[in-house]
Protein backbone atom coordinates (compact mmCIF):
# COMPACT_ATOMS: atom_id res chain seq x y z
CA UNK A 1 0.00 0.00 0.00
CA UNK A 2 1.54 3.31 -1.05
CA UNK A 3 0.73 6.87 -0.12
CA UNK A 4 -1.48 8.58 -2.65
CA UNK A 5 -3.01 12.06 -2.54
CA UNK A 6 -6.30 12.16 -0.67
CA UNK A 7 -5.45 9.02 1.30
CA UNK A 8 -2.14 10.36 2.62
CA UNK A 9 -2.17 10.46 6.44
CA UNK A 10 1.21 12.13 6.88
CA UNK A 11 1.35 14.43 9.89
CA UNK A 12 -1.68 12.81 11.53
CA UNK A 13 -1.72 10.87 14.79
CA UNK A 14 -3.90 7.76 14.75
CA UNK A 15 -4.94 5.84 17.86
CA UNK A 16 -5.95 2.29 16.99
CA UNK A 17 -7.97 0.72 19.80
CA UNK A 18 -7.87 -3.05 19.53
CA UNK A 19 -4.68 -2.74 17.50
CA UNK A 20 -3.02 -5.79 19.01
CA UNK A 21 -4.74 -8.29 16.72
CA UNK A 22 -7.14 -8.90 13.87
CA UNK A 23 -8.63 -5.94 12.04
CA UNK A 24 -7.08 -3.45 14.46
CA UNK A 25 -3.59 -4.74 13.83
CA UNK A 26 -4.13 -4.61 10.06
CA UNK A 27 -5.45 -1.04 10.29
CA UNK A 28 -2.49 0.07 12.42
CA UNK A 29 -0.05 -1.27 9.84
CA UNK A 30 -2.06 0.19 6.96
CA UNK A 31 -2.37 3.64 8.53
CA UNK A 32 1.36 3.69 9.19
CA UNK A 33 1.98 2.86 5.53
CA UNK A 34 -0.01 6.00 4.65
CA UNK A 35 2.22 8.11 6.90
CA UNK A 36 0.25 8.30 10.15
CA UNK A 37 1.97 8.27 13.54
CA UNK A 38 0.49 5.25 15.29
CA UNK A 39 -0.49 4.59 18.90
CA UNK A 40 -1.61 0.99 19.43
CA UNK A 41 -4.09 0.72 22.30
CA UNK A 42 -5.35 -2.61 23.58
CA UNK A 43 -6.39 -4.43 26.74
CA UNK A 44 -3.54 -6.83 25.95
CA UNK A 45 -0.61 -4.48 26.50
CA UNK A 46 2.20 -6.98 25.66
CA UNK A 47 0.55 -7.80 22.32
CA UNK A 48 0.02 -4.10 21.62
CA UNK A 49 3.69 -3.41 22.26
CA UNK A 50 4.65 -6.26 19.95
CA UNK A 51 2.60 -4.75 17.13
CA UNK A 52 3.99 -1.27 17.81
CA UNK A 53 7.54 -2.63 17.74
CA UNK A 54 7.01 -3.61 14.12
CA UNK A 55 5.85 -0.12 13.09
CA UNK A 56 8.40 2.65 12.79
CA UNK A 57 7.85 5.30 15.45
CA UNK A 58 4.72 3.68 16.91
CA UNK A 59 3.84 3.64 20.59
CA UNK A 60 1.61 1.34 22.61
CA UNK A 61 -0.41 1.56 25.80
CA UNK A 62 -3.11 -0.39 27.62
CA UNK A 63 -6.77 0.62 27.56
CA UNK A 64 -10.01 -0.90 28.84
CA UNK A 65 -12.82 0.55 26.75
CA UNK A 66 -15.37 -0.63 29.30
CA UNK A 67 -13.82 1.81 31.79
CA UNK A 68 -14.47 5.46 30.94
CA UNK A 69 -11.54 6.62 33.10
CA UNK A 70 -9.15 4.29 31.27
CA UNK A 71 -10.27 5.57 27.88
CA UNK A 72 -10.07 9.19 28.96
CA UNK A 73 -6.59 8.76 30.41
CA UNK A 74 -5.31 7.03 27.27
CA UNK A 75 -6.59 9.81 25.01
CA UNK A 76 -5.30 12.59 27.24
CA UNK A 77 -1.87 10.95 27.30
CA UNK A 78 -1.75 10.90 23.50
CA UNK A 79 -2.67 14.58 23.34
CA UNK A 80 -0.14 15.48 26.01
CA UNK A 81 2.67 13.58 24.30
CA UNK A 82 1.82 14.24 20.65
CA UNK A 83 -0.12 17.49 20.69
CA UNK A 84 -3.38 16.13 19.25
CA UNK A 85 -5.12 13.00 18.05
CA UNK A 86 -6.48 13.15 14.50
CA UNK A 87 -7.85 9.65 13.98
CA UNK A 88 -9.33 7.14 16.39
CA UNK A 89 -10.29 3.67 15.19
CA UNK A 90 -12.07 1.40 17.67
CA UNK A 91 -12.42 -2.29 16.75
CA UNK A 92 -12.96 -4.39 19.92
CA UNK A 93 -16.12 -6.43 20.43
CA UNK A 94 -17.14 -9.71 21.99
CA UNK A 95 -19.94 -12.16 21.28
CA UNK A 96 -21.72 -14.84 23.28
CA UNK A 97 -23.67 -17.03 20.87
CA UNK A 98 -26.73 -18.31 22.67
CA UNK A 99 -30.51 -18.43 22.20
CA UNK A 100 -32.32 -15.59 23.96
CA UNK A 101 -33.93 -17.97 26.46
CA UNK A 102 -30.53 -19.33 27.50
CA UNK A 103 -28.79 -15.98 27.90
CA UNK A 104 -27.74 -15.10 31.41
CA UNK A 105 -27.77 -11.50 32.60
CA UNK A 106 -24.06 -11.75 33.33
CA UNK A 107 -23.44 -12.65 29.67
CA UNK A 108 -25.75 -9.85 28.54
CA UNK A 109 -23.89 -7.32 30.70
CA UNK A 110 -20.50 -8.55 29.50
CA UNK A 111 -21.32 -8.15 25.80
CA UNK A 112 -23.00 -4.77 26.29
CA UNK A 113 -20.15 -3.51 28.48
CA UNK A 114 -17.59 -3.98 25.72
CA UNK A 115 -19.55 -3.46 22.50
CA UNK A 116 -21.95 -0.70 23.44
CA UNK A 117 -20.73 0.95 26.63
CA UNK A 118 -17.15 0.72 25.39
CA UNK A 119 -18.08 2.41 22.13
CA UNK A 120 -19.88 5.16 24.02
CA UNK A 121 -16.87 5.69 26.28
CA UNK A 122 -14.58 6.09 23.28
CA UNK A 123 -17.01 8.38 21.47
CA UNK A 124 -17.40 10.63 24.51
CA UNK A 125 -13.70 10.89 25.37
CA UNK A 126 -12.58 11.30 21.78
CA UNK A 127 -15.41 13.63 20.83
CA UNK A 128 -14.50 15.98 23.67
CA UNK A 129 -10.86 16.16 22.61
CA UNK A 130 -11.50 16.47 18.88
CA UNK A 131 -14.21 19.09 19.35
CA UNK A 132 -11.74 21.20 21.33
CA UNK A 133 -9.08 20.86 18.65
CA UNK A 134 -11.68 21.52 15.91
CA UNK A 135 -11.15 18.43 13.83
CA UNK A 136 -10.74 14.69 13.64
CA UNK A 137 -12.14 11.40 12.41
CA UNK A 138 -13.64 8.70 14.65
CA UNK A 139 -14.29 5.25 13.19
CA UNK A 140 -16.11 2.43 14.92
CA UNK A 141 -16.93 -1.10 13.84
CA UNK A 142 -20.52 -2.12 13.41
CA UNK A 143 -21.45 -5.32 11.52
CA UNK A 144 -23.84 -6.90 9.08
CA UNK A 145 -25.58 -8.00 12.28
CA UNK A 146 -26.83 -4.43 12.68
CA UNK A 147 -29.13 -5.27 9.76
CA UNK A 148 -29.53 -9.04 9.52
CA UNK A 149 -29.44 -11.68 12.22
CA UNK A 150 -29.42 -15.42 12.84
CA UNK A 151 -30.32 -17.50 15.90
CA UNK A 152 -27.92 -16.93 18.78
CA UNK A 153 -26.92 -13.39 17.79
CA UNK A 154 -29.49 -11.33 19.69
CA UNK A 155 -27.30 -9.32 22.05
CA UNK A 156 -24.39 -8.95 19.65
CA UNK A 157 -26.76 -7.75 16.91
CA UNK A 158 -28.40 -5.33 19.32
CA UNK A 159 -25.06 -3.77 20.20
CA UNK A 160 -23.96 -3.48 16.58
CA UNK A 161 -27.21 -1.73 15.68
CA UNK A 162 -26.64 0.53 18.67
CA UNK A 163 -23.20 1.44 17.34
CA UNK A 164 -24.78 2.56 14.07
CA UNK A 165 -27.05 4.93 15.98
CA UNK A 166 -24.22 6.22 18.17
CA UNK A 167 -22.28 7.03 15.00
CA UNK A 168 -25.20 9.07 13.69
CA UNK A 169 -25.66 10.87 17.00
CA UNK A 170 -21.95 11.58 17.23
CA UNK A 171 -21.91 12.94 13.69
CA UNK A 172 -24.82 15.26 14.52
CA UNK A 173 -23.31 16.57 17.75
CA UNK A 174 -19.66 16.87 16.75
CA UNK A 175 -20.10 17.90 13.11
CA UNK A 176 -20.15 21.63 13.91
CA UNK A 177 -16.62 21.18 15.30
CA UNK A 178 -15.36 19.53 12.09
CA UNK A 179 -15.30 16.09 13.72
CA UNK A 180 -16.48 13.20 11.57
CA UNK A 181 -17.92 9.99 13.04
CA UNK A 182 -18.44 6.89 10.90
CA UNK A 183 -18.45 3.11 11.10
CA UNK A 184 -17.33 0.17 9.02
CA UNK A 185 -19.69 -2.80 8.95
CA UNK A 186 -17.85 -5.97 7.96
CA UNK A 187 -19.34 -9.29 7.01
CA UNK A 188 -17.47 -12.35 8.17
CA UNK A 189 -13.76 -11.68 8.63
CA UNK A 190 -11.01 -14.10 9.57
CA UNK A 191 -10.01 -12.87 13.05
CA UNK A 192 -9.47 -14.41 16.49
CA UNK A 193 -13.15 -13.67 17.25
CA UNK A 194 -14.33 -15.86 14.37
CA UNK A 195 -11.73 -18.62 14.77
CA UNK A 196 -14.22 -21.08 16.37
CA UNK A 197 -16.49 -20.73 13.32
CA UNK A 198 -13.66 -21.16 10.86
CA UNK A 199 -12.75 -24.42 12.61
CA UNK A 200 -16.17 -25.85 11.72
CA UNK A 201 -16.04 -26.71 8.01
CA UNK A 202 -19.81 -26.65 7.45
CA UNK A 203 -20.24 -23.37 9.31
CA UNK A 204 -17.29 -21.82 7.47
CA UNK A 205 -18.70 -22.84 4.09
CA UNK A 206 -22.21 -21.65 4.90
CA UNK A 207 -20.91 -18.17 5.69
CA UNK A 208 -18.61 -18.13 2.66
CA UNK A 209 -21.48 -19.03 0.35
CA UNK A 210 -23.75 -16.33 1.79
CA UNK A 211 -21.68 -13.47 0.39
CA UNK A 212 -21.72 -12.50 -3.27
CA UNK A 213 -17.98 -13.14 -3.44
CA UNK A 214 -18.36 -16.65 -1.97
CA UNK A 215 -15.59 -16.27 0.59
CA UNK A 216 -14.67 -14.74 3.91
CA UNK A 217 -12.81 -11.44 4.15
CA UNK A 218 -9.24 -11.13 5.32
CA UNK A 219 -8.52 -8.66 8.09
CA UNK A 220 -6.39 -6.56 5.73
CA UNK A 221 -9.42 -6.07 3.46
CA UNK A 222 -10.95 -3.85 6.14
CA UNK A 223 -7.98 -1.48 5.94
CA UNK A 224 -9.09 0.30 2.75
CA UNK A 225 -12.62 1.14 3.94
CA UNK A 226 -11.28 2.27 7.32
CA UNK A 227 -8.54 4.48 5.91
CA UNK A 228 -10.97 5.99 3.41
CA UNK A 229 -13.11 7.17 6.34
CA UNK A 230 -10.00 8.35 8.20
CA UNK A 231 -8.58 10.33 5.30
CA UNK A 232 -9.34 13.55 3.48
CA UNK A 233 -10.91 11.44 0.75
CA UNK A 234 -13.92 11.23 3.10
CA UNK A 235 -13.85 14.89 4.18
CA UNK A 236 -17.61 15.23 3.57
CA UNK A 237 -18.56 11.80 4.90
CA UNK A 238 -19.98 11.58 8.40
CA UNK A 239 -22.77 9.66 10.12
CA UNK A 240 -22.27 6.83 7.65
CA UNK A 241 -22.09 3.06 8.10
CA UNK A 242 -19.92 1.68 5.31
CA UNK A 243 -20.71 -1.97 4.62
CA UNK A 244 -17.65 -3.99 3.61
CA UNK A 245 -19.44 -7.31 3.57
CA UNK A 246 -18.75 -8.89 0.18
CA UNK A 247 -22.35 -8.29 -0.82
CA UNK A 248 -23.83 -10.21 2.14
CA UNK A 249 -26.57 -7.66 2.87
CA UNK A 250 -27.26 -7.05 -0.84
CA UNK A 251 -27.90 -10.62 -1.92
CA UNK A 252 -30.91 -12.66 -0.79
CA UNK A 253 -29.22 -15.90 -1.80
CA UNK A 254 -31.99 -18.29 -0.82
CA UNK A 255 -32.80 -19.44 -4.36
CA UNK A 256 -31.32 -19.02 -7.81
CA UNK A 257 -34.06 -19.01 -10.45
CA UNK A 258 -33.78 -21.58 -13.28
CA UNK A 259 -31.67 -20.43 -16.20
CA UNK A 260 -29.65 -17.97 -14.16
Amino acid sequence: MSRNGLFDLSGKTAAIIGGASGIGRAVAIGAAAQGAAIVVLDANEPAAREVAAGIDGAAAAPVDIGDAASVGAAMETIVRERGRVDIVVCTPSINVRKPILDYSMDEFDRVVAVNLKGTFNVLKATGRIMSAQRGGSIIFFSSIRSQVVEPGQSVYAMTKAGIAQLVRAGAAEFGPYNVRVNAVAPGVVETPLTAPIKANADWYSAYANKSALKRWARADEMVGPTLFLASDAASFVTGTVLFADGGWTAVDGRFTPPGM
